[in-house]
């Protein structure tokens, strides 16, 4: 599996169940990224998409506790045994985890592979994803070069799990 995640200079990701950026390529790397494939999130994740519908052209599951919820075109599960088994079906290479936090902190120790777009910036954050800096068993493995938006810069990296 991989992830992938928007994070600031204190790899936090959101506040209010809000991104704390907003940086069309990074969207645009987002869709490239998991067009075809499968994403994995949170209930609340998908609450926050836009129209709160699945994301077109992608295999949606949605990790939900909340009994008897739905939504068009989404596999819903209650538990990370029952993900594992939907994934089954599914080469694991076509899976990224894109948030929120809780499933991040659960998935990415199965990960091979995490996407981070790195906001040199910081914003109040009520939500973070895994410092992977501070990890021994990830590694920087790619820097993309640095990019601005709106005065925002930002650069793609990637990290892979040793």
């Amino acid at each position: 599996m991989k992830a992938i995640v928007n994070a600031d200079k204190n790899w936090g990701i959101g506040n209010s169940n809000e991104l704390l950026f907003h940086i069309p390529d990074d969207m645009k790397f987002f869709k490239q990224k998991t067009i075809g494939n499968v994403v994995v999130m949170g209930h609340a994740t998908f609450l926050s998409l836009p129209g709160q519908k699945a994301l077109p052209d992608r295999v949606n599951i949605v990790i939900c506790n909340v009994e008897g919820w739905s939504a068009p075109d989404v596999i819903v599960v209650r538990s990370l045994d029952e993900l594992f088994d939907v994934l089954r079906r599914f080469d694991t290479n076509t899976v990224y985890v894109c948030g929120g936090a809780s499933i991040y902190e659960q998935l990415v120790p199965y990960c091979d592979t995490v996407y981070v777009t790195k906001v040199d910036s910081s914003k109040p954050a009520d939500k973070f994803f895994p410092d992977l800096d501070k990890d021994p068993n990830w590694v920087l493995a790619k820097e993309g070069e640095e990019q601005e938006y709106k005065g925002v810069k930002y650069k793609f990296t990637t990290y892979k799990s040793i």
